[in-house]
């Protein structure tokens, strides 16, 4: 009887331990994947996505150089917009969690100047221009209304839209002259409006923070008549395939299923809602994307 009783202790103690290791491992786990997130890894992995879709779309070979170049530069660039407030003023008081992104931002730093320097001249000076948006974008540009890009009233969207479709259309086509014809202009606008797209949900979250000066869509227009903005600009920009010289069934299908899930996205966004649904669910939707031409294709 005794033995039972201690063999009984005994493996109480065990699923004890047991559930212990678990919860210590799903703790690990979801360090992880907030470093992930936070460290921009997830979003620059989106924006390596979209590159690489438009060298599929233009029926162009895989890009090391461009797509590796592209992925670091948004890691450090990404970076550099969050933490550079942070960073300045709280250096000697940096969590250990922003000390490891700021280690890992110079690492992607030394590797993004390492691919740079295999590309073209010409590439250089168009992303030296985008480079220039992104710190205007953090850093003040006057002083003495500590103005950035970011809060310029109404035009923070655009100017993610448009340094987005610039990276992932114009550049790698830039870097390996590539003409731009009627479907290279039809891509490059329907990058826009898709980047545009993706901002709504974002813009809804933080409507609570944002101030009204900002102008933002949500603020000007309310949240149900900017969800319906972005199930026009998503029509449009569907409808763009067509106006191409030249694309593909395959392409069209990925195109469609892509269309309709971001529309899901866009009329289920609300102002308060999970801490992932943009910043992985919404923000992942590129590499959904790619996934999907790479199935079809």
């Amino acid at each position: 009887m005794c033995l039972i009783k201690q063999k009984g202790k005994f493996l109480t103690i065990h699923k004890r331990y047991q559930h212990f290791n678990y919860i210590c491992f799903m703790v690990f786990l979801k360090q992880v994947f907030n470093f992930y997130i936070n460290s921009s890894i997830h979003v620059a992995l989106s924006v390596y996505s979209l590159t690489w879709i438009t060298l599929i779309t233009l029926g162009l070979g895989y890009s090391e150089s461009i797509l590796y170049f592209v992925f670091y530069a948004s890691i450090t660039g990404y970076n550099f917009v969050k933490y550079f407030g942070v960073a300045k003023f709280r250096h000697k008081q940096l969590a250990n969690w922003l000390k490891l992104i700021q280690i890992v931002s110079f690492i992607c730093f030394v590797l993004m100047g390492y691919y740079a320097v295999q590309l073209t001249v010409k590439t250089h000076v168009f992303i030296a221009c985008f480079a220039l948006l992104t710190i205007l974008y953090a850093i003040p540009f006057s002083t003495k209304q500590n103005t950035t890009l970011r809060n310029v009233s109404g035009l923070k969207v655009f100017v993610i839209a448009l340094v987005w479709a610039g990276v992932t259309v114009f550049i790698p086509l830039i870097n390996i002259d590539y003409t731009v014809n009627t479907d290279v202009v039809v891509l490059g606008i329907q990058r826009f409006l898709f980047v545009l797209v993706l901002m709504i949900p974002f813009e809804i979250r933080d409507l609570k923070y944002d101030n009204l000066t900002l102008s933002t869509l949500p603020q000007k227009l309310g949240v149900k008549k900017t969800k319906w903005l972005g199930v026009m600009l998503l029509v449009v920009f569907f409808l763009l395939e067509f106006l191409k010289d030249e694309t593909h069934i395959n392409s069209i299908i990925a195109l469609l299923i892509i269309t309709i899930i971001t529309l899901v996205f866009v009329l289920f966004s609300k102002i308060e809602q999970n801490k992932y649904y943009c910043s992985f669910f919404v923000e992942g939707l590129p590499i959904v994307w790619l996934v999907l031409l790479l199935i079809f294709n």
